[in-house]
């Protein structure tokens, strides 16, 4: 049986039945406008939509995996930026559950797109320490150990000369900063990174976000001893993490 993954974004909630023996959709993907008020209720009602919508190839009982922009502490949201402000400190899995009336398993939008490159991915047969980063409005960040999860790493906001990283170096900044390729890879990615190797000495940087479709005008100008590569998923990605949180709640129930 296939598992639905399904990705919540600020401006579109997307699913889709993933084969995790290949890695991929098992059919095409489904994709749903985010609700104008994205309180908890009004997500919930799309996300049962797309779950009806693919009952034949996920039966009407089984646990779906759902990635959202936020960090996700067994099962709680904290604090949300990009859907309604109502989602702070709810019990998401509970909700989604009653809601759906079937299991939910629920992680970070960035720990999902991290999971699914290091399974199916840029860091597919790593053995190592892997963080994967999202270069977009800000900077997520997933850091995965021999292929398990360690959950809610914020290392977007690691302080870099006096600054919140992410209010320096994502690729947002680039943009209303009119920074060059160069100039955002030499005085905001270089540091950045560096920091972060230092820090962690991983094995593997994974870079992620839109702008890693033109990663060979800013990666090869990093001067790392980490290798640093692009992402390969790139929007699959999140529906596949989706999925494979939820064949991990699955085979290790109560972790």
């Amino acid at each position: 049986m296939n598992i639905l993954g399904i990705d919540v974004g600020g401006s579109g909630i997307k699913g889709a039945p993933v084969d995790l023996d290949k890695g991929d959709f098992a059919v095409d993907r489904l994709r749903i406008p985010t609700p104008s008020k994205s309180s908890p209720q009004n997500v919930a009602e799309v996300v049962g939509q797309i779950c009806e919508h693919f009952t034949d190839h996920i039966g009407t009982d089984s646990r779906i995996g759902l990635t959202i922009p936020a960090p996700v502490v067994h099962g709680r949201i904290p604090f949300i930026a990009n859907l309604h402000k109502s989602w702070a400190g709810l019990q998401a899995d509970e909700f989604f559950q009653d809601a759906l009336g079937r299991p939910v398993t629920l992680v970070n939008d960035a720990d999902g797109a991290g999971l699914a490159e290091v399974h199916f991915g840029a860091a597919k047969g790593n053995e190592g320490l892997v963080l994967m980063t999202t270069l977009g409005t800000g900077i997520g960040t997933a850091m995965i150990h021999r292929g398990v999860l360690v959950p809610n790493a914020e290392l977007g906001h690691v302080e870099l000369n006096g600054h919140d990283a992410e209010t320096r170096a994502a690729s947002s900044i680039k943009e209303s900063e009119k920074l060059s390729y160069k100039v955002w890879a030499k005085e905001r990615l270089q540091p950045y990174y560096a920091h972060l190797e230092m820090l962690f000495s991983p094995d593997l940087f994974v870079v992620g976000g839109g702008v890693s479709k033109d990663s060979e005008k800013f990666l090869p100008l990093l001067d790392l001893k980490t290798p640093i590569v692009p992402a390969v998923l790139r929007n699959r990605a999140g529906i596949i993490g989706a999925a494979l949180a939820a064949r991990d709640a699955n085979e290790h129930p109560g972790h």
